[in-house]
């Protein structure tokens, strides 16, 4: 990573992040899922839109942040993938809960989904629903939400790290803000 120019380095730029575009998947798809499997008066409906939209929202607002808090962004981030591992946990609920079978990672529909996720060939023929989630059973569609979901959580994991080393080696605002001043006090050195 560069040095960051000035004081308050470039932030936001979080709709290109590979993190944010899984986490918003899986808020469309969950939308999708709660409206055709859960009732719409229960908690868990809520609740399950909520933790998706969360995933994305903390993204987003972690990256905004980072300009002026390094502990924000990676705060955020974390709460991010947090909210993404309730959203699994209810995916994994509602398929126990109705005897459903929890596809294994190595099973072959698994590795079909990840595939079809970093490849990019969703299924093109509907850009509001390309994993199929509108007309997937429940099984299939609860099953593909997982994957997207872990998905989506790797990629956050990854940034975290990523943030992390970017703080150890660059630090936060209040340590460019005494360089800075440092600097400009001190003036030029001989």
């Amino acid at each position: 990573m560069s040095e960051p120019t000035g004081v308050i380095p470039p932030h936001g730029g979080y709709r290109k992040l590979r993190s944010f575009q899984a986490a918003q998947v899986v808020y469309d798809a969950t939308v999708v899922f709660c409206d055709r499997f859960v009732d719409r008066r229960s908690r868990t409906h809520d609740q399950m839109v909520q933790a998706a939209r969360s995933g994305v929202q903390n993204i987003a607002e972690g990256s905004v942040a980072s300009a002026t808090s390094k502990k924000t962004e990676l705060k955020l981030t974390g709460v991010a993938r947090a909210s993404l591992e309730e959203l699994l946990l209810d995916y994994e609920d509602f398929l126990r809960q109705r005897g459903l079978k929890l596809w294994a990672k190595d099973d072959p529909r698994s590795q079909g989904v990840r595939q079809r996720y970093q490849s990019d060939q969703s299924d093109e023929s509907d850009p509001s629903d390309p994993y199929g989630i509108r007309t997937a059973g429940p099984e299939i569609a609860a099953n593909t939400l997982i994957c997207l979901v872990n998905q989506a959580s790797y990629l956050l994991a990854r940034q975290l790290r990523s943030l992390e080393q970017a703080f150890l080696s660059g630090g936060g605002i209040t340590e460019r803000l005494y360089r800075e001043r440092r600097s400009r006090r001190d003036g030029p050195q001989a």
